[in-house]
């Protein structure tokens, strides 16, 4: 997976890991009919466009933070803090790979310059995904 994938996953599905597996159901087999029906899950605007989940942001990571020593750090405009609230690799080769993944060419890698834009641009991200980012982790 993408290290935007595994902030995604982190952030959209926090509990994620602690769930049980669920079994998914292929989806069923949709066949012309000449009636639609709206109980029938092969017509109608839920078939046409898949169900998209909004997350509200902040307090899911006001609520990772809480449960860290350092309460997070400073995830809200730090690109390393964030990536370390989420448990995830904050290494330079990381960001490196994340830059380049988010197509994010500003300052050399590891500068502040950076690490500021990986941070706007995951943060642009996760709202395209149906994320609602506050103002304040918007830079």
């Amino acid at each position: 997976m993408s290290i935007f994938g595994n902030i995604l996953s982190k952030i959209f599905h926090p509990n994620a890991a602690k769930a049980a597996p669920r079994v998914l159901r292929p989806p069923p087999r949709c066949r012309a009919k000449s009636r639609p029906s709206p109980h029938d899950p092969c017509s109608g605007p839920a078939a046409a466009a898949p169900a998209q989940t909004s997350v509200d942001v902040g307090p899911v990571l006001e609520a990772m933070a809480a449960m860290k020593d350092d309460h997070g750090g400073n995830y809200k405009t730090s690109i390393v803090d964030l990536l370390k609230l989420l448990d995830l690799d904050s290494s330079l080769t990381a960001r490196k790979e994340l830059a380049e993944e988010l197509g994010v060419n500003a300052g050399e890698p590891g500068s502040a310059e950076q690490n500021i834009a990986l941070h706007r641009a995951v943060m642009d991200k996760l709202a395209e995904n149906g994320g609602i980012v506050p103002d304040d982790m918007r830079n």
